[in-house]
């Protein structure tokens, strides 16, 4: 069992937990999602015990870098998403994901319906469930309070709207560190 130590090393062997961020096109949100979660586990020092990916629940985008307007946001605030490549999700996923972070409302009805088609219950492996479907702003403590969680979608605005999308990634993937802190020390 994997284990982080006073010092942050991380003891034993255990798969990595496997995390999905799913928006529509894959080439947006999710793209800034997984780059963003994967650079705060890594500065967190569980780089080794989490897995990040993405998706998105249409393919018309499948093959495509992600959105510019995207990339550039990221490297603007010191992330790199250049090497992002969309793809959309398979329902065969399931199985290798823990926990799946949708940008928005539709994104997790679409993921239930598909969950339900391929038998996969959906929930908490401590509640019996195989896979957690969530939105990721859930874990934004303030947008949590306001009662908006849904991730905004920057597709048709500009520049200024891709940069409110990555605050509100950022401000989620904080959250979404501690809550894998207390599920990392649970297993």
């Amino acid at each position: 069992m994997s284990k982080i130590s006073s010092d942050g090393a991380v003891t034993g062997r255990r798969r990595p937990f496997r995390v999905c961020v799913v928006c529509s096109g894959n080439i947006c949100r999710s793209p800034m999602g997984e780059v963003v979660l994967r650079s705060m586990l890594d500065d967190a020092g569980l780089a080794a015990l989490v897995e990040v990916d993405s998706a998105g629940t249409g393919g018309w985008h499948a093959g495509d870098g992600a959105d510019p307007r995207a990339v550039a946001a990221l490297a603007r605030a010191g992330y790199d998403g250049s090497s992002h490549v969309a793809r959309e999700y398979d329902l065969a996923w399931f199985d290798v994901h823990d926990l799946i972070l949708a940008a928005d409302e539709g994104h997790v009805r679409q993921l239930r319906r598909w969950a339900d088609q391929a038998g996969v219950p959906v929930g908490p492996r401590h509640a019996g469930g195989d896979v957690e479907i969530e939105l990721l702003r859930r874990y934004d403590p303030q947008a949590r309070a306001a009662g908006d969680i849904g991730l905004d979608d920057p597709y048709y605005g500009n520049a200024e709207d891709f940069e409110r999308c990555l605050a509100q990634v950022e401000k989620a993937c904080r959250g979404v560190v501690v809550h894998l802190q207390g599920v990392l020390a649970d297993r």
